[in-house]
């Protein structure tokens, strides 16, 4: 008979609030648990009453505790530590994601003999001041194994840490989208251009307001749409205002899913024309990619960047330079011409990455 998996899964971020690593997290804990495997997860407390991590929390099928965020931050990781301590002792899988976990996970090595995976998303082994760098190789040695959700972060390790990682793309749930139904709204734009993440330098919605005056020369009708936490709004409007294109842009903020549906579903063509930050900060993969393309979505990704693994080029959609103009032309043209094609080969490049289909490379993952 095999030994029940106990799984201890320690990330940085987690549901209800935003945030690429949180999504993950999310979905392979509720996915180890339908698949037999018993689960916790030890994560933060973000909101200040902390009452949406509560109703959240009670509707997950696995245990999920938090630490809340304090100040001084030392007392917090201090009881993060302690709470791991006490929690590692009762499994014997620990899969850590995101930074701060990283280094906790070997530490906690020094004390537990429990098997122990690292999932890096990009910006986490992408450190530009040296001693950060090496702190994390030297905390990644700790592991048995180390996943990598996209083949440009496997790239981002040492030598010694990419003989043992794998890499295991991400993945999206359907149930998102599955469960809620269009509205009757019209998005502006022919074509509509969409971006869905949080407004920063990193998810690139300002290199493609860059190059909005090439594109309206050739698409006059042309409109782009930005979805998600407005964190750097006010500075690309002001860019945007400069180069004279900000009527040709909306900022929807965050929406629900039933409105991120149709939002999708009224675009044209999905665009993340992501770029590494000058600290390091890259985008890993992309999972707003694979969600516009199971709704039919074709998308257009940058290259150098986790989104190359995201989209099947000249299927799903096409890769270019972020500021490669004549090359975002050239790939929207490309997409209009054969809109039926690219959004059959997105459907299915799409129903490819479900959870589903992707967990079963972690429980592979999880016998080593």
């Amino acid at each position: 008979m095999k030994e029940q998996k106990q799984v201890f899964i320690i990330s940085s971020e987690f549901p209800p609030q935003p945030g690429g690593i949180g999504n993950h997290a999310y979905n392979l804990a509720k996915h180890l648990q339908n698949h037999g495997k018993t689960v916790t997860v030890l994560t933060d407390n973000r909101s200040v009453s902390g009452s949406d991590e509560i109703q959240f929390d009670a509707n997950c099928a696995f245990k999920v505790v938090r630490v809340p965020v304090t100040k001084p931050r030392i007392f917090m990781y201090l009881l993060r530590f302690w709470k791991a301590l006490q929690l590692i002792k009762k499994h014997n899988i620990l899969i850590v994601s995101g930074k701060f976990p990283i280094w906790l996970g070997a530490i906690l090595s020094l004390v537990s003999s429990l098997k122990k995976i690292a999932i890096v998303h990009g910006t986490e082994v992408n450190f530009k001041k040296n001693l950060l760098k090496k702190s994390i190789d030297f905390a990644l040695n700790r592991y048995q194994k180390i996943i990598a959700v996209s083949n440009h972060t496997k790239n981002l390790l040492t030598p010694n840490n990419q003989l043992k990682c794998v890499v295991i793309p991400n993945g999206f749930d359907p149930d998102k989208f599955d469960s809620t139904r269009e509205q009757e709204i019209d998005l502006e734009g022919n074509p509509a251009l969409i971006t869905v993440g949080n407004v920063t330098e990193r998810k690139g919605q300002l290199n493609v307001i860059k190059q909005l005056p090439h594109l309206r020369k050739v698409f006059p009708e042309l409109h782009y749409h930005i979805v998600g936490l407005p964190t750097q709004k006010e500075e690309f409007l002001k860019e945007a205002a400069a180069l004279k294109v900000a009527q040709h842009i909306t900022f929807h903020g965050v929406v629900p899913d039933v409105l991120l549906k149709t939002y999708l579903l009224k675009s044209t063509i999905f665009v993340m024309l992501s770029s590494e930050t000058a600290t390091g900060d890259v985008e890993g993969f992309g999972i707003a990619v694979l969600e516009a393309n199971y709704l039919g979505i074709p998308a257009i990704g940058a290259t150098n960047c986790g989104i190359e693994d995201a989209v099947l080029e000249g299927k799903s959609g096409h890769l270019i330079n972020y500021n490669d103009s004549e090359a975002f032309v050239n790939a929207i043209t490309s997409i209009l011409k054969s809109k039926e094609v690219y959004k059959k080969e997105a459907i299915k490049w799409g129903n490819k990455h479900c959870w589903e289909n992707v967990i079963q490379e972690y429980l592979k993952n999880l016998e080593f």
